[in-house]
Formats: structure tokens, sequence, C-alpha cells
């Protein structure tokens, strides 16, 4: 059994936190409005959070690029669980991945939180990060470098979203004519689906291939 980050965990939410009932919805809209909202880890070393400018869903078994294509597995298993928790996973052998399960219990789906602009503990991200004289820029431009950043690893895997250590807050809100739509990056099943958002001109957002369709949001 892995073991899980030692914390003490208030009884009740705060009233900043996004609530369970937030992702009991369709994947994309969750996906569109967690931008602007704040994503915060609470480790022994300290807190880091950063505000989400980029985004991606991952909607369920018909979805070849989303991980519950090939059914409900130990790996899987948390996408099925309830709305409001997190699916934290390896890639590459090097990487961990964060994302907000979404819809309801049964239904696997999530968003894929991409980046990040840093808000709090940058000192603490670029000493995770490895990283003195680099631009705040290139923290968190990546899921992989946002969760190494804030320190998210397996260890938070399954962890609900509306109580600390890990906790998405409600943030600013990110007007319809900021947001742009692409296809999600570096997959090769479903690979046109235009399910990335992200905030047009913030320079914490990772790079888009330059061949991508770039549509505005519709809300």
């Amino acid at each position: 059994m892995t073991a899980r980050v030692t914390s003490a965990r208030p009884s009740k939410p705060r009233a900043d936190v996004l609530p369970r009932e937030f992702y009991d919805r369709p994947t994309e809209i969750v996906a569109r409005d967690l931008l602007g909202a704040v994503l915060e880890c609470r480790t022994r070393e300290g807190t880091a959070s950063g505000r989400i400018v980029e985004t991606e869903a991952y909607l369920g078994e018909h979805d070849l690029a989303c991980h519950a294509a090939a059914g409900r597995t130990v790996r899987t298993d948390p996408l099925y669980g309830p709305p409001g928790t997190a699916y934290v996973y390896f890639i590459y052998g090097m990487y961990w991945c964060f994302n907000a399960v979404t819809r309801a219990e049964g239904e696997p789906s999530a968003v894929l939180v991409r980046a990040l602009e840093p808000l709090a503990g940058i000192d603490l991200m670029r000493r995770r990060r490895g990283m003195r004289s680099h631009r705040d820029a290139d923290l968190t431009n990546g899921p992989g470098k946002l969760c190494q950043a804030l320190g998210v690893t397996g260890h938070h895997n399954r962890y609900p979203l509306d109580v600390p250590p890990l906790v998405i807050r409600a943030g600013s809100d990110v007007p319809r004519e900021t947001v742009i739509v692409t296809p999600r990056v570096g997959i090769s099943r479903s690979a046109e689906w235009p399910l990335r958002w992200f905030v047009a001109g913030s320079p914490f957002v990772s790079k888009t291939p330059s061949h991508f369709p770039r549509l505005p949001a519709d809300r």
C-alpha cells in the first residue's frame, strides 16, 4: 500500500475551495471552468500553489486517449471514483501528472492540469525543479513540471480535492474572449478532438504545436 502524505486535515473545507459538486459535471465544462482556479499542495517542506492556465479533458472509455479506454484496471480505478478526487499517474518512468476526476462515480473521466502560473512557494518550486536563474514561466509550464514544482506525487492519488493537503481553490474568472481551444498535446489517438483549453497570451502555458488549429471558446 502506498503511504500517504502526513497532514492535518480540517473538519470541513474552506469557503474558497471548489466543492465536489463542481466536478460532477461534463468534463469539458469542468476543464474550461478550472482556468483561473488555484491548485495548492501542502507538504512538510512548505506550501506551493499556482493559477491554472491550461487544461485538457479526457472523456472516458470511448476516448481512446483516455486511460479509461483500457477499462477498469488497478491503474485506472481512481478514474471511476467520486468526482473531485485526484488521479495522479506516472509517465516515461520519471514524471507525475495530476488530474481532477469528473462526472458521476463510475463514469471514468478527468481533467489533466497542464500548466500553472506560479503564485506561492516559488523558491520552494525552484529548489524542487533545480532551477536558480531561469524564468518563473519555466517552473510549471507542463504537467510533469508542475507536479515536481508543487510536490505532487503518487502519494496524492485518490485524495479529495476539497481538503488539504491537495486542494483546488476558486480563483479569478477568465473571460471567454481570452480562452483558446486546441487539440490535446502529445497524443496519437483521438488526437484531433478539441479538448485543450488555455489562457491566450499567458507566458505560463506550455508550447502549442504550430500546426494546431486555434478555436475561440464557446463559453
